[in-house]
């Protein structure tokens, strides 16, 4: 296992695979390990790099509240300490949001960017959903918390089908069944950093190519949130799966793999 101390935190981190920098962002509540399924498949053709987002995983996790600045701060610091210059960033959701300010804070650094479900701005629905994260995480066991996020995060495709409906049931009693839990207080300061999120007026300011993915039926992270980025950044592209909600990149993943590899291969 490796660490790296930026910005007063120790971060986890794993390098896999060989070629150009692909910087990978995990969102809230979720460690490096949740991107498996993607770095798999893009680490044949690039040299992905995986971490722990403070207040989660193996990283260290100091009281907050956080911000996506500073969490960008903590990735482009993560670049530095690695000899870096710079890479190909891919964010999603929460690492979405902390892309965007990576892009707006560290442009250097982001030779290209993915943005998966970002937003650009939080409205009072989507800190009332944040804000109910933390509380049914303060109150539930870790596989009814497990069971509420899917809830969130997976369209009615997913809970249609048997063997994905399987696969949901046993990431529930993986998730009572995991060494390293969150904690409260790391949740918590996560989700103020989601919330506080307000990059509108430095979308524009974004050079870098990007591609904007979104999932239609999106509860957590609405269509109109994604669109809001995607008409900010200049010259961006954006792709949106019907019949997907948040986690369109694994419910469209036979698409969403070599859909980003190409976009990367021809930006990048």
């Amino acid at each position: 296992m490796s660490f790296v101390t930026v910005n007063g935190v120790q971060l986890y981190y794993e390098i896999r695979g060989e070629g150009k920098p692909l910087l990978l962002i995990m969102g809230i509540t979720a460690a490096s390990a949740v991107w498996e399924k993607h770095v798999s498949h893009w680490e044949k053709e690039y040299q992905c790099i995986l971490f722990d987002n403070r207040g989660v995983g193996l990283s260290d996790k100091p009281e907050g509240p956080y911000t996506t600045a500073q969490m960008a701060d903590d990735s482009a610091a993560l670049l530095d300490a690695l000899s870096i210059p710079n890479a190909a960033v891919v964010g999603v959701s929460m690492g979405g949001a902390i892309a965007l300010q990576m892009s707006i804070r560290h442009p250097e650094k982001v030779a290209a960017m993915v943005a998966m479900c970002p937003w650009a701005s939080c409205d009072r629905k989507g800190e009332a959903i944040f804000r109910h994260i933390t509380h049914i995480k303060a109150h539930l066991r870790p596989e009814q918390f497990a069971n509420f996020m899917q809830l969130l995060i997976f369209d009615k495709p997913t809970f249609d089908d048997d063997a994905e409906f399987e696969g949901l049931l046993s990431g529930q009693k993986g998730a009572a069944l995991e060494a390293i839990q969150q904690p409260l207080h790391g949740l918590e300061a996560q989700a103020e950093a989601c919330i506080s999120h307000n990059v509108v007026a430095q979308l524009s300011q974004i050079k870098s190519p990007t591609l904007v993915i979104g999932g239609k039926q999106d509860m957590f992270v609405p269509e109109w949130m994604v669109q809001e980025v995607s008409d900010g950044i200049p010259n961006s592209e954006l792709h949106l799966y019907d019949n997907a909600g948040h986690a369109f990149h694994w419910e469209k993943l036979d698409d969403f793999n070599p859909r980003v590899l190409n976009w990367l291969k021809a930006n990048y």
